[in-house]
């Protein structure tokens, strides 16, 4: 027990769901020792209210869990919680839970970081800006850079943008951003997936990937020369691909990973296909990090009700990257 690589899990809304998910991925029996990062007493109080028999310790590097324990780093909350029912006050609190699991890799206590939903705007409402976890953990770790990229369904999909109006999207594609987009991805696909020479399919941005500028020139001016500087250095680069026909069998057999340009172009088709399954990746940060690939389901909490089959897989994501990763 004490070789298998540790995985830090941020319980994430105390309010919501992740607690529950956070205990009930205990009982799969997952090939690593899994640290839920959460206050010791919402836990237990939690899992009282979902009738689940499980004891909680204090996480302890040398010493090993037993197979009915839940190791569990105590962060103390700020404020009394009750399911379902947001409060500011523990906004600080759940941002302490990402401040520790991501000094704890970077030290090398974890191996990797794995992340339970957060609610942004109740964060927003404590008077923090808190645009998600991919810019936080970039601000937290100095990364100038991240690429967003969820993997299910046999699909995996980054994002050459992420959470912005589609108004924005256009002017934030620059030749300058997507070729450093793309080295990162290039780069993770490499390191963190055990890939030599990773086939990236690229969308385009308008439909019809801008039908030869007469929908658009976003295509023929920042994105195919950025294409063909990198394909000129080695890159297997497939695009700028139609967004309408790109997510079809015989088109994404000829790719490992799809570069969407932006949040809503390529993560509904990712979650029509493998919803409550996916994982959401961060790329580019010196730690690995996944994450589920819902929210916080209030309404869910407490309940009994919530599946922790997306955090489950976003911890076996995270193994076989730290696996690849060597």
């Amino acid at each position: 027990m004490n070789r298998l690589p540790v995985i830090a899990i941020t319980s994430g809304e105390p309010a919501g769901i992740g607690p529950d998910i956070c205990l009930a991925q205990a009982l799969r029996g997952l090939h690593c020792r899994a640290v839920v990062l959460a206050d010791r007493e919402l836990l237990a109080a939690r899992a009282v209210q979902l009738g689940l028999n499980l004891r909680l310790r204090e996480f302890e590097p040398a010493l090993t869990p037993a197979a009915d324990e839940l190791e569990v780093l105590h962060v103390p909350l700020a404020a009394p919680v009750t399911a379902g029912r947001l409060d500011p006050a523990n906004s600080a609190y759940v941002l302490a839970l990402l401040d520790r699991a991501t000094a704890g890799c970077m030290n090398a206590n974890f191996a990797a970081m794995v992340t339970a939903p957060v609610h942004k705007g109740t964060i927003n409402d404590a008077g923090i800006a808190f645009t998600g976890h991919t810019e936080y953990l970039a601000r937290l770790t100095s990364t100038p850079r991240v690429v967003m990229m969820l993997a299910g369904g046999g699909l995996r999909i980054a994002l050459a943008t992420t959470h912005m109006a589609l108004a924005e999207v256009a002017g934030a594609i620059t030749r300058a951003s997507l070729e450093t987009t793309l080295r990162i991805l290039h780069q993770a696909l490499q390191r963190r997936f055990g890939m030599r020479a990773p086939r990236i399919l690229v969308a385009g941005l308008n439909p019809h990937a801008g039908e030869s500028g007469h929908l658009g020139r976003e295509e023929i001016d920042v994105i195919s020369p950025v294409l063909d500087k990198l394909r000129g250095e080695g890159m297997r680069l497939h695009g700028p691909l139609p967004a309408d026909t790109l997510f079809t069998p015989q088109v994404l057999a000829a790719g490992d990973c799809v570069l969407a340009m932006f949040h809503d172009q390529g993560l509904p088709v990712l979650k029509y296909a493998s919803f409550g399954k996916g994982v959401n990746i961060t790329l580019g940060l010196p730690v690995v990090r996944t994450s589920v690939d819902h929210g916080t389901a209030l309404e869910l909490a407490g309940s009994g009700k919530a599946d922790s089959g997306s955090l489950v897989a976003a911890i076996n994501m995270a193994l076989e990257m730290v696996r690849a990763s060597g």
